[in-house]
């Protein structure tokens, strides 16, 4: 089993020059070799355009391309060859993905031809896959990179890493600060047994991240939405400055570590909340979402984007399957906000303004969010004889204007999953905005 471990790095001055060097090298590499490949197209030959090709015109290339112009000395030797093979790397995948995409062999969004890397725009960034790269014995916070040495790290990476093996180490500049991640492989574990906590549904919102049937609310940190002010003066201020001058470097990073700020925020929430449902409940059910068809909402997109509906699916996928517990995935076509977790009855019409759910057939009134929770754990769990209320799901009058959901039964749990603050409690599940 492959795992990814993230550690931040604290280099010296020195050091963050040879890593920003080493960075260079990639890109230089990268367009140096994507230069080789429109000029073959543009002659109307075959270009090979695999890794090892690649890597073989590159040898080749190397001592007439990465050369100093006044001296005419070649450079390259300053820099490991770890970081041109990286950029090489990058971009016989950018090739393969292309040309996948033109054949229709590739899903999602089609592809266009690689383009060259600007220094000012680009992620700063290499790779060590061969060489005496990663931990070193007895020095548990810090990682060895070669040609740069001993870098100090921010955390114990011994503990994270725990006796595996590193196949691959990726070093990058994001927000300002340089970070290595190792590729390590595990030994695959056993599955544990299914956590005690019964089961769950789960409905995902803007206003708040997510509410569950057993009333607890989950707060949603409005990453974007809190940092925007401070961002977008942070932008106007970078658009003001020359081009290529310090001022302009110093106010891209500021920029950049705004947006890595909104990412943590965002992602600490995530993961939070994911690891917690994991593992306290046994059967997990959440609604299909089609988020690309609510983005279309130019009203709601920037806060449908910023709750991030699609990762926190992934991230409850494999967590979920870590941890022994079971994810039911609802019909994106299932009315659970329109149906009553009491009588079935589901209402033609039913405004995003009305926050309360009122039942004209049964006269339950309960908070909408809470409601479709309901619904969703029930939908998500055996088939069903009781309604979530407790009581029988078959009725022997049906409304005419109204059309009938298959009958409910009483989530697990034995008690009425509706009354708010049930379970784990809004005290232990409230997160509060960093």
């Amino acid at each position: 089993m492959l795992e990814a471990v993230r550690v931040a790095l604290d280099p010296t001055p020195r050091q963050e020059r040879l890593l920003e060097s080493h960075a260079g090298a990639a890109r230089f590499a990268y367009n140096a070799g994507l230069a080789h490949v429109r000029d073959m197209l543009g002659r109307g030959d075959k270009p090979e355009w695999s890794y090892y090709a690649l890597r073989r015109w590159w040898n080749q290339a190397k001592n007439t391309l990465a050369v100093d112009e006044t001296t005419g000395e070649p450079w390259w030797p300053e820099n490991s060859k770890e970081a041109y093979n990286s950029g090489l790397e990058s971009l016989a995948d950018a090739l393969r993905n292309f040309s996948k995409s033109r054949k229709g062999r590739r899903k999602g969004r089609r592809m266009g031809f690689p383009r060259f890397k600007s220094k000012d725009k680009a992620v700063p960034g290499f790779a060590y896959t061969t060489g005496s790269f990663g931990l070193i014995d007895r020095d548990p916070h810090a990682l060895r990179l070669p040609r740069i040495g001993r870098v100090h790290c921010m955390e114990d990476v011994s503990m994270r890493v725990d006796g595996a093996k590193a196949l691959r180490m990726s070093v990058s500049k994001r927000g300002g600060r340089w970070q290595a991640s190792l590729t390590v492989e595990r030994a695959d574990l056993p599955i544990p047994s299914p956590p005690k906590g019964g089961s769950v549904g789960i409905d995902l919102g803007v206003k708040e991240l997510a509410t569950l049937s057993d009333g607890t609310v989950i707060h949603n940190p409005h990453a974007l939405k809190s940092n925007l002010r401070r961002l977008k003066q942070a932008q106007r201020n970078l658009s003001r400055k020359q081009k290529g001058s310090n001022r302009r470097r110093k106010a891209g990073a500021q920029v950049a570590r705004l947006c890595a700020r909104v990412a943590n925020l965002r992602s600490d929430a995530l993961n939070k909340t994911t690891a917690m449902l994991a593992h306290t409940y046994a059967d997990i059910s959440i609604e299909d979402l089609n988020v690309a068809g609510m983005v279309g909402n130019h009203r709601l997109a920037q806060s449908v984007q910023d709750a991030s509906f699609y990762e926190f699916r992934r991230q409850l996928t494999y967590k979920a399957a870590r941890a022994g517990a079971r994810l039911h995935v609802i019909d994106r076509w299932y009315p659970s906000s329109k149906t009553c977790s009491n009588c079935g009855m589901v209402k033609t019409k039913l405004s995003l303004s009305e926050r309360v759910y009122h039942c004209e057939e049964c006269g339950l009134a309960i908070d909408r969010d809470v409601n479709a929770a309901i619904n969703i754990q029930v939908a998500g769990s055996a088939p069903e004889t009781l309604n979530a209320r407790g009581g029988s799901g078959r009725r022997a009058n049906a409304s005419r204007r109204a059309t009938r959901h298959p009958a409910k039964r009483e989530p697990s749990g034995g008690e009425s999953r509706v009354r708010l603050g049930a379970g784990l409690g809004n005290e232990a599940m409230q997160m509060t905005s960093l």
